[in-house]
């Protein structure tokens, strides 16, 4: 059939197999499909726009990258891995493993590689998708796997093409530039800089760090597996399932309490961040500088032990003055001070709020899913938006995410969007997406609770913060999500059960 002349309805009633584009092939994307798959959903194309798999992890490869999730937890359920070198992964073998999984399960096959998708255009009950190369295609089901740590946020620093040594990003790391003996300048002191300022410092000449909000820090509890455990993990592969749901229980009863209202907690991972502060620098100025003014866990909490040892150094300088502007040799800050730098590095972070943008999305009556976000998006239990019927999100808007494993949540939102599908063949449905009061409801809950985490009660400005002066971020421990996404609420949703007519003329003009 040629999918370009739209069926006159919708798949259920077709009694066909539901056509599904998935957006990305990083994790999110590899479990789509495999989840799908096991579901019985198997007509599946997934547009990525680089030329492999692995999404952050691809796209990030810079010196000292690794995981703040221990890597038994951070691993699908359905394929543990016994191979894992350390507790806490480096960034090529977490690669290396969504490489592995996407090749065992046949993934990459169906993946239209370098192949970003431009446009989709609600024509209910089907969605016009418009990629970078090749003709449109028809699909009944659209899945969002875009992520969120993928479109780098380069600051609004005056002067700053100017510079006229090697400049990059964190995140599109220049593995030809060599940093021996180089004065070195990072712009940044978040989880990506204090990585790298741990893994360069040693190796540099001079660095300047240019420190603009200083963050609270746990030591990073790195372990490095032997190979007779590796081994013993490859026998009796429950040992692999056992760890991680001891790192899964564990994580969310620390770090994860401490984030929405466990005073006891908060108190106990405050004074661990302090401890670690003192215990590491013992230059009181230096340590003073180094000191937030806010509550630990409000700003997403690092996990690093390279961090204050590395700052400690004599090669090593730490910038607290604001930066006036980037001159051709270097970094000029608000006392005039001129830091020369070879090298000038922006561990700057990514624009986490535009999730599948820029991507263009039209739902109903071509609203266009920007201008409904307005610079603050919003989601239904983080997976989908009223107007845009059978439009999905993984790791969408106002999901959980902190220090957790977010292939956890993937897969509780994917057991959530299989069961949904499910429902639309069992009761023959066109369509369906949240009612506009279920959305609204949902997310002024979100709203109210907010105000008892520690986001909005440890005084700091994070990237969580959006347009609306709030963390866009869910304000519940983790298992009420776990709990609430266990099944589908089908009376929050609108399911169509046919496309008006008019309307259909009306999208096909």
């Amino acid at each position: 059939m040629d999918m370009m002349k739209e069926p006159e309805a919708g798949w259920a009633i077709e009694g066909r197999d539901p056509r599904i584009a998935v957006i990305g092939a990083g994790m999110s994307g590899i479990c789509a499909v495999i989840k799908l798959r096991k579901a019985g959903y198997r007509d599946i194309t997934v547009y990525e726009k680089a030329d492999k798999v692995g999404g952050t992890w691809r796209e990030n490869t810079y010196p000292g990258l690794s995981c703040d999730v221990p890597s038994h937890w951070y691993s699908f359920s359905f394929e543990p891995n016994p191979n894992w070198s350390h507790r806490f992964s480096y960034g090529a073998e977490i690669q290396a493993y969504m490489e592995h999984v996407a090749e065992k399960y046949d993934v990459n096959r169906i993946v239209q590689f370098n192949n970003p998708v431009e446009e989709l255009t609600y024509e209910g009950p089907h969605w016009r998708l418009k990629p970078k190369q090749g003709d449109e295609e028809i699909y009944d089901i659209v899945i969002a796997a875009t992520g969120i740590l993928h479109h780098p946020s380069i600051p609004d620093i005056p002067g700053l093409d100017c510079f006229e040594g090697n400049r990059f990003h964190s995140a599109q790391w220049d593995h030809s530039v060599d940093l021996t003996g180089k004065r070195v300048g990072i712009i940044g002191t978040g989880s990506t800089a204090s990585q790298i300022i741990g893994a360069i410092a040693e190796k540099v000449g001079h660095l300047s760090v240019f420190q603009r909000t200083p963050q609270w820090m746990t030591p990073l509890a790195q372990k490095e597996y032997s190979k007779p455990f590796q081994a013993l993990m490859r026998v009796f592969p429950f040992i692999s399932r056992a760890l991680y749901y001891y790192y899964y229980k564990t994580m969310e009863r620390t770090f994860c309490e401490a984030t929405v209202g466990n005073k006891k907690m908060q108190e106990a991972v405050s004074e661990a961040c302090q401890k670690n502060l003192d215990e590491n620098v013992p230059d009181p100025e230096l340590r003073k500088k180094l000191t937030p003014d806010y509550q630990a866990a409000c700003k997403r909490l690092i996990l690093c032990s390279d961090f204050y040892p590395a700052m400690c150094r004599d090669n090593v300088d730490l910038v607290t003055e604001k930066i006036e502007r980037i001159e051709p040799t270097g970094v000029q800050d608000k006392e005039g001070t001129l830091h020369e730098l070879d090298i000038l590095v922006l561990a700057t972070g990514f624009k986490v709020g535009d999730f599948i943008l820029p991507t263009k999305v039209f739902g109903e009556n071509k609203v266009e899913l920007k201008d409904f976000w307005d610079d603050a998006p919003r989601a239904h239990r983080a997976m989908s938006v009223p107007g845009f019927p059978n439009f999905w999100m993984l790791e969408g808007p106002t999901g959980p995410v902190g220090n957790l494993s977010l292939i956890l949540i993937t897969e509780t939102q994917m057991d959530y969007l299989v069961q949904c599908l499910d429902e639309m063949k069992h009761q023959k449905l066109v369509a369906m997406a949240p009612k506009k009061e279920a959305y609204e409801g949902y997310n002024d809950a979100m709203s109210r609770a907010i105000g008892n985490t520690v986001w909005v009660t440890g005084g700091c400005d994070s990237w969580y913060i959006d347009k609306t002066g709030t963390p866009n971020l869910y304000p519940w421990a983790p298992r009420q999500f776990r709990q609430e996404m266990k099944r589908p609420d089908f009376s929050e949703y609108r399911l169509i059960k046919d496309i008006p007519q008019q309307a259909r003329a009306e999208a096909a003009e």
